[in-house]
């Protein structure tokens, strides 16, 4: 349900008077956690932007001084105040042009707040009223919830500003505010990326906007944070629920659209007068002036935000590609570096890392030892050739033999296990790490989220890292994404034979993943019901899988729990990651049934 912007009407007031339509513009932007002067500097550009193209209002994400989620930062008293210093730079530039920005407010109490700049001063304060504390939010732990009602007036327009969740419940602020007459709901968020939850924002915008009879502007933030990833595409949608403008996925924008305002004071009058209800209570308005009076010189009608539509397939590959590049850019790092195993996980990891830093700034470590099979290098030099990436060859051997050597004594007796295949990764791991400490390059775990789920890597070993790209993504997902990835060049950048393989570790003669894991094929769905449905195991036989084998799977994710807690940040996909989203304690005796 799209339509044009109104771009070009001019609409008349309650006076006779004839005003041009109000122009709204929202600045989707990439903060760092932290940077007050850089995310400061970044705001008065996107400001002096918006402010060109003749804009009235224009809209900054959630904490968006800050960087969102500032965490434990907004302990520190400074740090609070050093946020409120910087605010007061972004009002200066708030001249000609009225600017909402997210900030870290202080009180008697700490609030997730909006302030909105008018005249070079902070004219209005919004508190975030309704704060999330589920899934990776906890803010609950820091802010205090605000209890004020702003409706305020932008050059003759009515608007009500709120943040994030206030709009996602729905007999909330936004109802509120519409009600006490504002035509327009400027929303600011910082809602993170997952599957499926762009089409879930736009339904949840469009609802909104239908419920109120109000014109809503949902301005998200974008850019990687540690474990999240923010996308962007923010939206503007009129009265009716159609789509005036969307922002771009996974990258900064400015999204600019004229809004008829006259048309959602008519749509409320035969509201009205269809339900014959009386009007409500006139409400009390902060009034807000831009440049002492609505613009009024002419304007070029903007052109709509072209909507680009995303598979599965594309969001995920894009989301992890920016985890990555932020992550490594915001932390310092110039390179990056993945040991490469001929399998299908460590050349994905790689490809992306190459798409998201270029391939002069990634790094391939093969690392044989006496089971790595000839194919396995045949792979790792054709994708190492395919990216363009430098190429380390380091045998284990003699490492391994040392360690079997030195170990024979103690471990007289007994069978060869996992002990010693462990022993490999173990190795494989303190190469990877002496070349970070070396080098200053930042180690790309490889492991996805099937076998970190069921603990099916090994402590100190491939876990070892900076960052594991593919901890939320499963085995089955993995393969998919490769395919992609392949597709988008004429010639297959990883090797066909390397997608076609039997997955294996090779710590063992003839090993492959399944002597010890169910097929991935039914793994990941038992994976997918277990953990992020938090479906009990009747639950999940009754789905059609084996009971032994869910028995097996749910006692391996529980019994892994410590292995997850050393693990690397990884980048969130699903709607239960494995890091901040599922926090179960080590020391735990429930078995579920």
């Amino acid at each position: 349900m799209d339509c044009e912007p109104v771009g070009g009407n001019r609409l008349a007031d309650p006076n006779g008077s004839v005003l041009p339509p109000f122009r709204l513009a929202q600045a989707q932007i990439n903060c760092i956690v932290g940077d007050l002067s850089g995310n400061t500097k970044k705001i008065c550009h996107w400001i002096r932007t918006a402010r060109d193209l003749h804009a009235d209002l224009v809209s900054f994400p959630e904490l968006t001084i800050t960087g969102y989620p500032p965490e434990d930062l907004v302990l520190k008293p400074q740090f609070i105040t050093d946020n409120l210093n910087a605010l007061q730079v972004v009002a200066a530039e708030a001249r000609g042009i009225v600017v909402v920005v997210g900030f870290v407010d202080r009180r008697r109490s700490i609030y997730n707040a909006a302030a909105l700049c008018a005249d070079g001063q902070v004219q209005v304060i919004h508190h975030k009223r309704h704060l999330p504390n589920y899934g990776v939010f906890d803010e609950k732990r820091y802010f205090n919830p605000g209890d004020a009602r702003h409706v305020v007036e932008v050059n003759g327009v009515t608007i009500g500003v709120n943040i994030c969740e206030d709009l996602w419940v729905g007999h909330g602020l936004a109802r509120a505010q519409a009600r006490n007459g504002a035509t327009v709901i400027v929303n600011i968020n910082a809602s993170p990326f997952q599957a499926g939850k762009d089409d879930e924002r736009e339904r949840m915008v469009r609802a909104r906007a239908l419920q109120n009879t109000a014109i809503v502007a949902f301005n998200n933030l974008v850019g990687g944070q540690d474990e999240l990833v923010f996308d962007g595409r923010g939206i503007i949608v009129d009265h009716t629920g159609c789509l005036l403008a969307k922002g771009k996925a996974f990258e900064e924008d400015l999204i600019v659209a004229d809004l008829d305002i006259q048309g959602v004071l008519d749509a409320r009058d035969r509201k009205n007068r269809q339900s014959k209800s009386p009007n409500g209570p006139r409400p009390t308005v902060t009034r807000v002036v831009c440049s002492g009076s609505p613009y009024s010189g002419s304007r070029v009608p903007v052109i709509p935000a072209t909507r680009e539509v995303l598979t599965p397939v594309d969001e995920l590959y894009r989301a992890l590609r920016l985890g990555i590049r932020d992550y490594v850019g915001k932390n310092g790092f110039s390179k990056v570096t993945i040991g490469l195993s001929g399998g299908v996980d460590s050349a994905v990891t790689a490809t992306l890392a190459v798409d998201a830093l270029g391939c002069d700034q990634v790094v391939g470590v093969f690392l044989p030892s006496r089971h790595t099979s000839a194919a396995s290098q045949t792979d790792v030099e054709a994708l190492a050739e395919n990216l363009g990436i430098a190429l380390h060859t380091i045998s284990i051997e003699e490492p391994y033999a040392a360690y079997l050597n030195i170990l024979s004594g103690a471990f007289a007796e007994t069978e060869m296990d996992t002990t010693e295949e462990n022993l490999q990764a173990r190795i494989r791991g303190d190469i990877l790490m002496a070349l970070s400490n070396k080098f200053g390059w930042l180690v790309l775990s490889t492991g996805n989220k099937s076998e970190m789920s069921v603990g099916y890597a090994t402590l100190y070993g491939d876990m070892v890292g900076g960052m594991a790209v593919l901890q939320d993504v499963p085995k089955t997902m993995v393969y998919t994404v490769a395919a992609f990835r392949n597709a988008l060049m004429p010639e297959p950048v990883i090797p066909d034979h390397t997608l076609q393989r039997a997955p294996t570790a090779e710590l063992r003669e003839g090993q492959t993943d399944q002597d010890s894991l169910p097929p991935y094929a039914i793994l990941d769905p038992i994976l997918k019901a277990y953990v992020e449905g938090n479906r009990v195991v009747a639950d999940i036989v009754a789905m059609g899988f084996d009971a032994p084998t869910v028995q097996q799977v749910g006692r391996m994710v529980d019994g892994c729990e410590y292995k997850r807690r050393q693990a690397p940040v990884g980048i969130k996909t699903t709607p239960r990651a494995l890091g901040k989203d599922r926090r179960m304690p080590l020391t735990n005796r429930y078995k579920g049934a």
